[in-house]
């Protein structure tokens, strides 16, 4: 398979919040765990490589930010192979954020890299929306660990 463009996963979400808030929820650990992974080694700060894992699927993968901008944009590398990560935060009126999060880089058959970006636009779509349920409502939704239920066979 050949491409014009390679793949690129998109998505994007408005989140009734400050964007200083939505940017803390993304860059601590403490908050972030409220809607996505489970555990993580530390704060998510330029040049300092982090660990982050699932427990309830026993997997973890590496993260290094190599850009920060306050309160804007959040440049990373993840998992193995490596691909980015980019998070933009843009601030709304009435003390909203809209975020966005394009993931690239996807390595492999041209079938494959397809694959992993679909794959990627889902379980970000997921982050997208357990984040705007916990920082407007207060929710925890389980988004994450309810993706994969041990019952159903993949």
């Amino acid at each position: 398979m050949e491409f014009r463009e390679p793949p690129i996963a998109e998505t994007a979400m408005l989140i009734r919040r400050q964007v200083a808030e939505v940017f803390e929820a993304i860059v601590d650990p403490a908050l972030t765990t409220k809607f996505w992974f489970t555990h993580s080694s530390g704060r998510l700060d330029e040049g300092k490589p982090v660990e982050w894992e699932w427990r309830m699927y026993g997997v973890s993968t590496k993260v290094e930010v190599s850009e920060i901008v306050p309160n804007e944009k959040i440049v990373m590398q993840w998992s193995d192979p490596p691909t980015t990560v980019v998070w933009t935060f843009t601030e709304m009126p009435d003390e909203a954020t809209f975020l966005e999060i394009r993931n690239f880089g996807f390595a492999g058959p041209g079938d494959e890299q397809v694959k992993k970006a679909v794959e990627s636009t889902g379980g970000f779509s997921l982050v997208l929306a357990g984040a705007k349920a916990w920082l407007e409502q207060g929710l925890t939704l389980g988004l994450i660990g309810d993706r994969h239920p041990k019952s159903v066979s993949a």
